[in-house]
């Protein structure tokens, strides 16, 4: 099994709104996460050094789940590149480890998204790589759907 999940999608969109679907908080939330989820806060600070804080939540008649997400932006490169580190965290934003969260042993604590966009004959193509999370995993299967409703928003190619 390999350590990271890298999803390569392109969109019938302009690089610049694929790249304001990434950094701008209200469009992130249109389409961050998997099917049947919501994210009620994305607080971003899209600056190297920036901070992040994003929650998905989903609400069934018989489940109820929220997880939080923390990290800091590494790489901010408008419109080509953007890097930032993302750890599982508690509300306030202190970072809670994996094993506390009752995942397997040998999880990282801190893992490391990439996202890569170029133009391509008039389309964004965008390639995703998440450190840190085994490729086969549900982490792959969640970015797959979200990236189903950022097609269905953007275009997809």
């Amino acid at each position: 099994m390999t350590e990271w999940v890298k999803i390569t999608r392109s969109f019938d969109a302009p690089i610049a709104d694929v790249w304001d679907m990434w950094t701008d908080p209200a469009k992130f939330q249109s389409w961050y996460g998997p099917m049947g989820f919501s994210v009620p806060v994305a607080e971003m600070d899209v600056t190297v050094g920036g901070t992040r804080k994003i929650n998905m939540a989903m609400e069934t008649p018989e489940r109820k789940m929220s997880m939080w997400f923390t990290g800091l932006y590494k790489v901010v490169d408008a419109p080509n590149r953007l890097v930032y580190t993302e750890s599982m965290c508690d509300p306030n934003g202190n970072v809670i480890s994996p094993k506390d969260m009752g995942m397997p042993e040998g999880t990282p604590e801190v893992t490391e998204v990439t996202v890569e966009l170029s133009e391509q004959d008039g389309k964004t193509v965008m390639v995703m790589t998440h450190a840190g999370v085994p490729a086969g995993t549900p982490g792959e299967g969640g970015w797959n759907m979200a990236f189903d409703k950022l097609g269905g928003l953007l275009g997809a190619a």
